[in-house]
């Protein structure tokens, strides 16, 4: 724009340039050509400076906007990663409230006709005691408190050793225990749910635990052994399904 403007500026100039001799006889043409081309080369110099300035400044909004656009795709990948955790997370603890209600309306207290004199005392205890602690180390486990949960579920294993929560307290110890990367300690509750309540509902989960803690141990013998025992015992249960696949593996 500054380039189109110069010779109407120079044209402007010249003129007055011509005029101004004629009126006051002050320059000659050599002088007047002098002047002119001075000028010129001052404007040009003027417009090269606000031509590069303005180019700076056309560079440093482009930058500008880049730079914004960068700063909202971040936002905006921040968010969905933030929402991506925290629907995980929910997930997480709907799945540990989900199964344990599913899986205590299957579960149904066993009356022991020909329990011994010496159990009386643990069948009198405290039912909301009883509920009680079974809920507050589930809560432990549910907010990811293994080392806690471990330790209050094999505590109520003790305390309540005729609770119909019993098998259910076994296997959210194993669970606690696995976490941990307690192999041998977990094995021993899995097992404890698949040989003493064949009949529970977490038995086919039980023997897939199992086969977890011998594959970490590197017994593979043994985790081959116990996803077979699953397919048999259990085959229309998910586990059994899971098994299958490791199986071919």
């Amino acid at each position: 724009m500054f380039r189109r403007l110069l010779p109407r500026l120079m044209a402007a100039l010249l003129a007055g340039l011509i005029i101004a001799p004629a009126q006051a006889g002050l320059f000659d043409d050599d002088e007047a050509r002098a002047r002119i081309n001075a000028m010129r080369t001052e404007l040009s110099g003027r417009l090269d400076k606000l031509e590069a300035s303005s180019r700076a400044q056309l560079e440093l909004a482009n930058q500008i906007d880049l730079l914004k656009a960068e700063i909202a795709r971040l936002r905006g990948e921040n968010e969905v990663l933030s929402n991506d955790l925290a629907n995980a997370i929910k997930r997480q603890k709907d799945f540990y409230v989900d199964l344990d209600n599913r899986l205590r309306k299957l579960e149904t207290p066993v009356a022991s006709a020909d329990a011994a004199p010496q159990a009386a005392p643990a069948t009198a205890a405290d039912p909301a005691a009883e509920s009680r602690d079974y809920e507050a180390a589930l809560t432990q486990l549910r907010g990811g408190k293994y080392k806690e949960a471990a330790g209050s579920f094999i505590a109520f294993t003790k305390t309540y050793p005729n609770s119909s929560f019993l098998p259910s307290a076994h296997f959210w110890a194993a669970s606690a225990l696995y976490q941990q990367k307690d192999n041998i300690g977990a094995a021993e509750h899995y097992g404890k749910v698949a040989s003493q309540w064949p009949d529970d509902s977490r038995a086919p989960d039980a023997l897939l635990g199992l086969a977890s803690t011998q594959q970490a141990r590197n017994d593979n013998v043994g985790a081959t052994r116990s996803l077979e025992k699953l397919v048999a015992r259990y085959p229309s249960s998910s586990a059994a399904q899971i098994a299958k696949q490791r199986l071919k593996k």
